[in-house]
Parts: C-alpha cells; sequence; structure tokens
C-alpha cells in the first residue's frame, strides 16, 4: 500500500474548486436558473460509440425495475425530461462517468456542468457558455479574449478546405506526417482529426474559441438547419486547446431522435461494441419538450486552465489511480 504523502497545494486546488462551484451558482441565481439533481444510475445506457458507460447490477427486488443499470455519462436525459415536465430553464453540477478515459487530460469520473435554456438557440446559448467561462478565468485573475467562427470558416482559414466538400484523400492529406490507423475511419473522424491535431493546438491560451454549426453528419442530438449546405445547430466552446463545452439547439422530433439512436447501436454492433437498451422514458418525454438549447461543459478541464496546469490530476483532490 503506497501512504498517501503530504500535498502542500493541495488545499489551494480544493479552495479553488469551491470558489468556481460557488461562482457557477451565483451565474445561474441571478439569471433565475434553477439547480436540480437527476439519478446517477439509469436503466438506459448512452448509445454514442465513442464513449462507454460503466454498467452495475441492482441486487434488490425485481419490482424496483431493471436490474442492470449505467452510471450516467452525463446528466443530459433526464434534464430534459424535467424540461418536458415543464420546470423550465435549470442547471446540474456532478459527477459523469465515462470508461476506458483516463490521463493527463482525462479521468473516469469527472464533475460536469448541465444547463439548458427554454426558447433559446445555440448561439444565443454559446454567448452565456462563454460568459462563465470568462467570469471564471477572471477569479482566478486571468483575462481571456472572446472570438466566434463557423466550423467552415475555421477550416477554411486553417487547412484550407472546405469541410462540407473535401474529399477523404484531401482531409487525410492535409493531416501531413502525423501516423494514422486508417482502418474503419468515417469522413466524419478525418475531420475530427484534423480539428484536434491541426486546429485545436493553434488556439491561443487566453482565447475562448465559440466554433458553431457543425456538418449535419455531426448532428448527435441537434436541429439540423436546412441550407446549401445543411448545418448541425451545435456548438463546441474551447479554451485556449481545449475543449471544454458542447452544446445543441436541440432536436425535440422523438421519431428522428429514435432513428438516430438506433443508427448509433447498428455503428456500435460494426465495431463490436454492445448494442445499449434505448432510454425509452426520455425518448416518450421529448414529444412535449419545449424548444430549448443546452450545454455540457467539463469543470476539471475549465480548473485546469484557471490553474495554469496542463494535467487534470493537478485539479483532482485523488486522481483515479490512487482512487
Amino acid at each position: 500500500m503506497t501512504i498517501d504523502r503530504p500535498q502542500p497545494h493541495l488545499r489551494e486546488v480544493l479552495e479553488l474548486r469551491a470558489r468556481l462551484h460557488a461562482l457557477v451558482r451565483g451565474f445561474f441565481a441571478a439569471r433565475g436558473v434553477l439547480e436540480v439533481e437527476t439519478p446517477i444510475l439509469s436503466a438506459a445506457g448512452n448509445t454514442e460509440p465513442n464513449i462507454e458507460g460503466f454498467v452495475t447490477l441492482f441486487s434488490g427486488h425485481v419490482d424496483a425495475g431493471s436490474r442492470e443499470r449505467w452510471l450516467r455519462t452525463s446528466p443530459e436525459y433526464p434534464l430534459k425530461r424535467l424540461l418536458a415536465a415543464g420546470i423550465g430553464d435549470c442547471f446540474e453540477l456532478g459527477r459523469v462517468f465515462r470508461n476506458g478515459e483516463a490521463g493527463q487530460r482525462h479521468n473516469p469520473e469527472f464533475t460536469m456542468l448541465e444547463w439548458y435554456r427554454v426558447g433559446w438557440d445555440h448561439r444565443r446559448l454559446a454567448r452565456e457558455a462563454a460568459a462563465l467561462v470568462i467570469d471564471a478565468m477572471a477569479s482566478a485573475g486571468r483575462a481571456t479574449t472572446l472570438a466566434e467562427r463557423s466550423y467552415r470558416d475555421l477550416f477554411l482559414a486553417g487547412v484550407g478546405l472546405d469541410p462540407h466538400e473535401a474529399s477523404i484523400g484531401e482531409l487525410q492529406a492535409a493531416l501531413g506526417d502525423l501516423r494514422i490507423d486508417a482502418r474503419g475511419l468515417t469522413r466524419d473522424d478525418w475531420l475530427d482529426l484534423l480539428l484536434t491535431h491541426r486546429l485545436q493546438p493553434g488556439f491561443a491560451r487566453d482565447d475562448v474559441t465559440i466554433v458553431h454549426d457543425f456538418p449535419a453528419s455531426q448532428c448527435a442530438l441537434a436541429r439540423i438547419r436546412a441550407g446549401d449546405p445543411p448545418v448541425a445547430e451545435r456548438f463546441e466552446l474551447f479554451l485556449g486547446p481545449y475543449e471544454l463545452a458542447n452544446g445543441y439547439h436541440e432536436l425535440t422530433d422523438p421519431a428522428e431522435q429514435r432513428a438516430r439512436f438506433v443508427a448509433d447501436n447498428a455503428r456500435r454492433r460494426d465495431r463490436g461494441q454492445r448494442e445499449l437498451p434505448l432510454d425509452e422514458h426520455f425518448l416518450d418525454a421529448l414529444a412535449t419538450m419545449p424548444p430549448c438549447a443546452g450545454v455540457a461543459l467539463g469543470i476539471d478541464r475549465l480548473l485546469m486552465c484557471m490553474a495554469g496546469t496542463d494535467d487534470i490530476r493537478d485539479v483532482l483532490a485523488i486522481p483515479f489511480a490512487r482512487a
């Protein structure tokens, strides 16, 4: 057994986290956004092929419901059920869990802030998310600047390619000497690689960058806006090279959402992953969910930026390897 030794900066880190949590709650209290708590265990899993959850078994009476339960990868589905029930603008600040993600920038359990604004679109919500991040950085004595650009403009300026029209071969060539195993990769995978390996590293460390209107093929739970080309009404927010938040002008069509879940499970099957049960409670509620926008923001990543560190373990009370 390894004995925990004194860490002179631990209290400073914990105080920074506590101040950020207080800032978040004050930010939303001033805007009339209700704090809520939703279940951590669910009878349904997240079908997204690039996210793996933790699963456990309930040993109690069978009348209590499904024995197999997943630790949430985000509070999205229950929060949307609350929106459908009419509670209005809401947020949750709590722990979420993702299997297989551990290292310098990831911890299998981490703190997520997720919130929803009724009647808003993704562009308006992106600016509110940026305001929160800018306030948080200012509280740590760090000044930031804000920039907004479309996904298309980002790629045109950064690698000289239109992400909606470029061929897979052109996307591969733009990666230069980066060695990638191309087996099973889709066009969206190559776009993601360009974003993470060629574009994000160029973001200035103290810039808050909003990237909006993604390719329709990367819609996830976002609406698709008709046009030439059609785009997903989605945004990502970066602080320097770190992705902090992902938000949507939310889809409210249960039939379309079910089709996307089924497509996710088909991709999981093709990859040799387990197909997961769909969240029928969420799908039932979606038909009565009001038009809204929602966003999830990684608190630990934000703390890394506030503390000026590139290692998530520096802002955790006890990292995964020692938990």
